[in-house]
Parts: C-alpha cells; sequence; structure tokens
C-alpha cells in the first residue's frame, strides 16, 4: 500500500524538476521599418521646414544683436514696474530676456532642422578590428561625404548662413560683458561717504568714539557720520543707506605701537588706533574676524588673512591686495574723526583700479 505523504522522488529527481525552464532562442528582429516624414515626400514639407529653421536661427541673431543695443542704451540703474512682480531693474529685464531668446532661437531651430530635414534612419554599425585599412578609410570618408550631402546643407545653403550668423552672434552676449568689465566701471568704489573731518560711529548704536575708550585689543565696528541706522535710510533712502553699508564700513582697533611695522599705518594711524576698510579684496564679504592674539583679520567667506600688524597685508588665502586703510585723528573733544577719505578704491581688484589719479592722487 503506498503512504500518501511519502516522497519518493529522489533529491536529483527533484532539483531538475525545480530547475527553471531554459529560455528558447529566437532570431533578433532586427530594426523597424524606417517610416518616411512629410519632408521626406513633399518637397514643398521641406521647404516649409527650412523656412522654419532660418526664421529661428535669424530670430537668434536679431537677439543678440538686441542684447548689444540694450547694453549700451539701457541705464543699468533704470526701474521698472512689472504686473505680477513688482519693481524690478529695465537693465536687467532687457539683457536676460535677449540672451534667453538669442539661446532658445539656436536650440529651437537646430531641434527643428534635425527632426525634419536631417537623416533620422538607424544605422547599426558591425564590430570591427580596431586598426583601420585604406579600404575603410575610403568607407568612411564616403559615409562622411554621404551625410554632408543628405544634411541638405549642400543644396540649404540658406539653413548653413542663418545658423552660422546666430552661432556667430550668440557669442557677443558672452563675451561683451568680459570685454567690456561686466558692466559700467565701478564708480561707487572710487568714493565712501568718508571725508575729512567725519565722525567715527558704531554701528548700530550710533554712539561716537572717543580715542581713550579704545583700549588695546578692542575692536569697533564702524560706519561714518549719518549713515547709521534708521535716520540714515530716514535721510537718504534704503537704497542709499544700504550701498553705504555695503562700501562705508571700517573695522576700528588698537594696537600695541610697538608692533606697528609700517611707517603708512602709523602715520594714519592715532597712538596705535587704525581703521581698515571691512570690505574684503577678494570679492567683497566683511571682514569682520579678529584675533586677538596673533592681530589677524580674517574673512568668513574664503579664509583671506590679513595681519594688522603690517598695513593689513594678505598672508593667507586668496586675496590678492591688503585691505585699504583710513586716515583717522581726533578732534577739539577727543572724538575720532577721519582724517581724510579712502586713498585707493574699497573692495574687490577691478581694471584700472591702481591707474594714478583716479581718486585725485597720484
Amino acid at each position: 500500500m503506498t503512504n500518501p505523504h511519502h516522497d519518493d522522488t529522489t533529491p536529483a529527481r527533484r532539483q531538475a524538476t525545480d530547475a527553471p525552464a531554459r529560455t528558447e532562442r529566437f532570431e533578433n528582429p532586427g530594426l523597424p521599418p524606417h517610416v518616411p516624414r512629410r519632408a521626406d515626400e513633399d518637397p514643398k514639407a521641406a521647404k516649409r521646414a527650412e523656412i522654419q529653421v532660418v526664421v529661428l536661427f535669424t530670430l537668434s541673431a536679431l537677439a543678440s544683436i538686441a542684447f548689444v543695443i540694450a547694453y549700451f542704451a539701457i541705464d543699468p540703474d533704470l526701474k521698472g514696474y512689472l504686473l505680477g512682480i513688482g519693481e524690478i531693474n529695465l537693465f536687467h529685464l532687457a539683457i536676460g530676456i535677449t540672451t534667453a531668446v538669442s539661446l532658445l532661437g539656436i536650440g529651437l531651430g537646430a531641434i527643428h532642422w534635425a527632426k525634419t530635414l536631417m537623416p533620422d534612419e538607424e544605422v547599426v554599425e558591425q564590430r570591427h578590428p580596431q586598426v583601420s585599412g585604406d579600404d575603410d578609410r575610403e568607407a568612411v570618408a564616403q559615409t562622411l561625404s554621404h551625410g554632408w550631402r543628405s544634411s541638405q546643407l549642400n543644396r540649404r545653403s540658406a539653413i548653413l548662413g542663418s545658423a552660422g550668423g546666430a552661432l556667430g552672434l550668440f557669442a557677443l552676449p558672452i563675451a561683451l560683458p568680459v570685454v567690456a568689465g561686466l558692466g559700467p566701471r565701478p564708480q561707487g568704489l572710487y568714493t565712501t561717504n568718508w571725508t575729512e573731518g567725519t565722525l567715527l560711529r558704531i554701528d548700530p548704536s550710533n554712539a561716537a568714539i572717543r580715542a581713550g575708550d579704545v583700549t588695546q585689543g578692542s575692536v569697533f565696528h564702524v560706519m561714518p557720520d549719518g549713515w547709521v541706522g534708521h535716520e540714515a535710510v530716514e535721510e537718504h533712502g534704503a537704497e542709499e543707506a544700504m550701498i553705504a553699508k555695503a562700501k562705508d564700513q571700517v573695522i576700528l582697533v588698537r594696537l600695541d605701537p610697538s608692533l606697528i611695522k609700517s611707517q603708512k599705518q602709523r602715520e594714519w594711524g592715532y597712538e596705535g588706533i587704525v581703521a581698515y576698510s571691512k570690505v574684503c579684496t577678494h570679492v567683497g564679504c566683511p571682514v569682520a574676524l579678529y584675533e586677538q592674539q596673533t592681530h589677524h583679520l580674517l574673512c568668513p567667506c574664503h579664509q583671506s588673512t590679513f595681519d594688522m600688524t603690517d598695513d593689513c597685508n594678505v598672508i593667507f588665502g586668496p586675496a590678492r591686495r591688503p585691505l585699504p586703510q583710513l586716515p583717522i585723528t581726533v578732534d577739539g573733544d577727543g572724538y575720532i574723526v577721519a582724517a581724510g577719505p579712502f586713498r585707493e578704491p574699497v573692495g574687490p581688484s577691478f581694471w584700472e583700479r591702481e591707474r594714478p589719479g583716479l581718486m585725485g592722487v597720484e
């Protein structure tokens, strides 16, 4: 009698039964049949596609020319109102739109050209030895020649000319800002609100500073009189106050006079008290980290380090210029005032920065 719960299959038989069935091989179906496009069969459709491509490339070229015109014709400070956005800089809006249209025309023209006129048949290239013989080279030359002819550039010179013009003119929006110095000369960096007799005030408390209050190792972040806090916004407007905040900021430190190495630094300071621009000469970040033991000033953005005992020369980091020094003295009441303006532009480097006479100082 057979036990219904007894498995009389051997392990080998069970393994063969459980193994997955081997997939049968099948023939390579190959590439699907080529479906011709309308432009392949209808000369009129091909001509329309050619005209459309030329229009797109021409639109790109016109936008590049419009970029150049806008770059020189529109005041960079001109403001306008755009519905849904609010106040906007019209100079930035104009160069942004013209750049976008120039690039969009090239992209759409190339895509439309490829989809309607250029060959779209799929080709399979079999593997072959890496070393090419004369026959293979001849075949490649024939293939390239065939590709040139099938691209229809030899018969559609309008596309070739318009594409070349669009690509050539598109270089203008890229090259012009570089050649022109990324905009007008930064006139604002030549002048600040520091003049002879300007009182130094602590930012943001607006308190004046007596020389006796500046102890050795102490640090004050100061602004010129009339440009601190809400009073500056109310008197000069928010935009002017913001610009002043960006370029007029100064750090005031008292050093041991015996540690100062530069004669100019001594003459432009007062009893070891020196004042330097806080605007980093690398990319304009505020240099506000002072190490009391080493007398180093550090920029938090890219770690440029300046030695305050040696005319704020750079000792580490990407900055390549020392921080400009503000000459200071004291008035009759003992308050620290500026002995004159900065003698060089503050902030990052730019072309012609060191040309004599730019700030009235030879």
